[in-house]
């Protein structure tokens, strides 16, 4: 089956947040992505809640709940007592752990799977608890030993870091060896029962290679270039063009 196509709502939330007004409504423009085709919302509530806001996760747990039921909540964040806590009150079906630190202004890196692998047993283990589905981010630099170790700490999926792909954007030479790597550690993954999602600087231009490398992609999580896209081509068809990238029939 193609990949599905979670929506990003931060980069939305960070235009809202820049005035003390409602709008853009993470709301109302999650409610487009999902009825033009999305399977699923993701957020990434930071400590400082610069983009989404600890408030608007029981907004978007209602929106999919009594319109969209058949879709799911992602939420991704570094694993901290107040994270689990976000986590426990707006029950996600998915849950991805990332190491970021609260400075940073994105995820730029994945988890180091042998300094972090105790840490993370208990971390995993705690959301599974709470009936998540858990995902780990992962650098997708072909180290099979790491992906296992993802598999050993309890992981139901990995989420290749695509950000040095997604760079690669004024210098399509360099893509190649790096979407090999991503695929190579997406292998590794599913040889071993892990599912495979991605996410990080992802296009309509540069999806269509990455899912053809690796057809078995669960998931891609999109949102500062589909926000981009919105902009010129609004949310209804920017996220039918992310769609149709994945593979699907739109």
């Amino acid at each position: 089956m193609p990949a599905k196509l979670s929506v990003n709502l931060n980069a939305v939330a960070m235009l809202r947040n820049r005035r003390d007004l409602p709008w853009p409504s993470v709301e109302a423009l999650g409610r487009i992505a999902l009825a033009s085709g999305a399977s699923g919302l993701t957020v990434h509530p930071r400590p400082d809640q610069r983009h989404i806001r600890f408030s608007d996760l029981p907004v978007i747990r209602n929106l999919i709940d009594d319109e969209f039921p058949n879709a799911e909540f992602n939420i991704e964040g570094y694993p901290t007592q107040e994270f689990f806590d976000l986590c426990a009150g707006a029950a996600p079906e998915q849950v991805t752990l990332v190491p970021d630190d609260p400075a940073q202004a994105t995820s730029d890196h994945g988890w180091d799977f042998r300094t972090h692998r105790a840490f993370l047993t208990d971390a995993v283990a705690r959301v599974k608890t709470m009936g998540c589905r858990v995902s780990l981010f992962a650098d997708g630099d072909g180290d099979a030993e790491a992906v296992e170790i993802a598999k050993a700490v309890g992981a139901d999926r990995i989420e290749l870091y695509t950000g040095p792909y997604g760079g690669c954007f004024d210098a399509p030479e360099r893509a190649a060896p790096i979407l090999e790597a991503l695929g190579r550690t997406a292998d590794a993954a599913l040889a071993i029962g892990l599912a495979v999602n991605a996410g990080h600087d992802l296009t309509v231009a540069n999806l269509p290679d990455l899912v053809k490398r690796i057809p078995a992609l669960a998931e891609v999580s999109i949102g500062h270039g589909l926000t981009a896209d919105a902009l010129e081509y609004g949310m209804a068809e920017t996220v039918r063009r992310f769609c149709r990238a994945c593979g699907q029939v739109v």
